[in-house]
């Protein structure tokens, strides 16, 4: 039996709200609502973290942050943990990577074959970060990234299209090789960068929103707000954002997730013209999402569903429907799993991800309804305000609790309150199931131990850091960011 093809298309801070097939009618996505009307549509997909590197190690892993150990954006995933790349490559396949890993440290393939393009950052902790020019600090949780949005190009612009670009040149060499005889299967990563902040978009995709995107529906819950929320509007100085601000970088992320569909859209018609479409399994989805001005809020770096619940589209090739959804709560986790499941890959050793294939063949299929989304820092980066964090959310059925380290919980009942604007974790009614989703958090994730492993990794991350200073060894598959590739127009 031929194997199936693996085209796995994977964007960084993609709120999964901001799409057509998620229902915003302001945003301009044609491209991925085609490529939900033909495959699988999941409602309640989360990420493993609300933060790069961790979500991103995680979803290499199968494993949550707590088992494979990356909890910050600058920790180092050991190079003998073993990847979704690798057990594909254990089944014969060739994986080949374009664009964006986020890993840190020497191993910059983690189980892929090959890379092209690369990171647009450097793969050492200690060193000097990519210079954006104008946009310095915009792509960072800092006021900066709202003052300085609006028209203009950020470099993450530049390079996605060189990603879309080498992509479609990997899919046209493979038809070719088809055409010749060749019938070896492919798996294919894309990783791109948008529409990750800076909130800048090019003008003729910011004017396609002028006035086309709504305010933020929902502000900061006044008297109910949770302390940790408050403390960190007010650390990163967005608790006095203008309309006129917070319009700006709203219209201008919309631009980007349209480019970046514009960009999907490219790669699945080379796809196509390469005769390649009809045994090639497509998964798109995202690191996690953004929160962009609701409730007051910008960037992820938070347990709140806008900054936890990602897009997740599944088209499998063969005979399942078309143009379905899924209800199930799952994670980035479940994708890695899910992936070597459909192309009959070995399972990983240590992956807690569960295949979501039965939830494709049949939506009845049994399903534990329930995942973890982890967010532990150390006080290190500047943006965390010299405060550390261990919180966990856990999503069960219609219920979500947040679980924060030395302070209270919060709880929403998700059916009824979707965006979380009233929170039972102090209602007598509630606290036998408050109560009893702590202790699920609790059960085999010690926040006390993590903090002391995050703080004495970080005496060994130090060494590294000046060793990268003094050494300055060289970065594998870096993409050349020049700060001359940013700009904002005068006025924007």
């Amino acid at each position: 039996m031929k194997r199936p093809n693996l085209l796995f298309l994977f964007s960084d801070q993609h709120a999964q709200r901001v799409a057509g097939c998620y229902g915003d009618a302001a945003a301009l996505t044609p491209h991925l609502d085609r490529l939900a009307a033909q495959g699988t549509t999941f409602d309640n997909a989360y990420c493993p973290s609300p933060l790069c590197v961790p979500s991103r190690m995680s979803m290499l892993t199968a494993q949550y942050p707590s088992t494979q150990q990356c909890w910050t954006n600058d920790d180092y995933l050991r190079s003998d943990a073993a990847t979704w790349p690798h057990a594909l490559g254990a089944a014969g396949y060739r994986p080949v990577l374009a664009g964006r890993l986020h890993s840190m440290g020497p191993d910059q393939l983690h189980g892929y074959a090959e890379r092209m393009v690369g990171d647009h950052s450097p793969n050492w902790g200690g060193v000097p970060r990519h210079d954006l020019g104008v946009l310095d600090k915009a792509n960072d949780p800092w006021r900066e990234s709202l003052t300085r949005a609006g028209v203009g190009q950020s470099a993450y612009q530049v390079k996605d299209a060189e990603t879309a670009e080498s992509a479609c040149t990997f899919l046209r060499n493979v038809g070719d090789a088809r055409s010749t005889g060749d019938r070896e299967p492919f798996c294919l990563t894309v990783g791109f960068l948008l529409p990750h902040p800076p909130y800048v978009a090019w003008r003729e995709d910011f004017d396609k929103f002028a006035g086309r995107v709504k305010p933020p529906l929902h502000g900061p819950v006044l008297g109910g707000e949770h302390a940790w929320e408050a403390w960190w509007r007010q650390n990163r100085a967005i608790d006095d954002v203008s309309d006129e601000l917070v319009m700006r970088a709203r219209t201008a992320y919309y631009a980007l997730v349209h480019r970046l569909d514009r960009m999907i859209g490219d790669v699945l018609g080379c796809l196509e013209a390469a005769g390649l479409d009809d045994d090639t399994l497509v998964v798109y989805t995202t690191d996690h999402g953004e929160q962009l001005g609701e409730r007051g809020l910008w960037w992820k770096h938070t347990l709140l569903e806008d900054s936890i619940r990602v897009p997740l589209i599944i088209r499998v090739p063969g005979k399942l429907a078309a143009g379905e959804r899924r209800a199930q709560v799952c994670n980035l986790i479940d994708v890695a799993a899910t992936m070597l499941d459909a192309l009959d890959a070995p399972a990983l050793p240590h992956g807690q991800g569960r295949s979501l294939m039965p939830l494709l063949r049949d939506r009845r299929s049994a399903w534990v309804d329930e995942t973890f989304i982890e967010h532990c820092t150390d006080v290190v980066p500047a943006w965390t305000g010299g405060r550390s964090v261990q919180q966990r959310a856990l999503r069960r059925g219609q219920w979500k609790l947040i679980y924060h380290h030395g302070e209270a919980p919060q709880l929403f009942d998700l059916a009824h309150d979707p965006h979380e604007r009233e929170d039972l974790a102090a209602n007598a009614a509630h606290a036998s199931i408050r109560d009893t989703l702590i202790a699920r958090v609790l059960e085999g994730w010690d926040p006390a131990a993590i903090g002391a492993q995050i703080r004495a990794r970080r005496d060994d991350k130090n060494v590294i850091d000046q060793w990268a200073r003094n050494v300055r060894p060289a970065d594998g598959f870096r993409w050349q960011l020049r700060p001359e590739l940013n700009y904002l127009e005068s006025g924007a």
